[in-house]
């Protein structure tokens, strides 16, 4: 397995314990929490090549819509 799948996997994991403690009623720091994480990985993922994006399996198009997105939509 190369290293950006290891990256991706790493991601994706803290995404899912990042989801698993959210309610509809989480509390502030745990919503700004989440904001944050979602701001630094789409301003990680319009900095990687397109040998990166190849290697998560994602299209240079794919990435700049996530990444562009506000950090307050999920």
């Amino acid at each position: 397995m190369s290293g950006m799948s290891d990256v991706r996997l790493a991601l994706h994991g803290q995404e899912l314990e990042a989801g698993q403690g959210r309610t509809l009623a989480a509390p502030a720091s745990s919503r700004w929490s989440l904001f944050w994480h979602r701001r630094h990985t789409r301003k990680a993922l319009l900095e990687l090549t397109a040998e990166q994006l190849q290697d998560i399996g994602l299209s240079a198009e794919q990435a700049r819509q996530e990444g562009v997105k506000p950090f307050w939509r999920g």
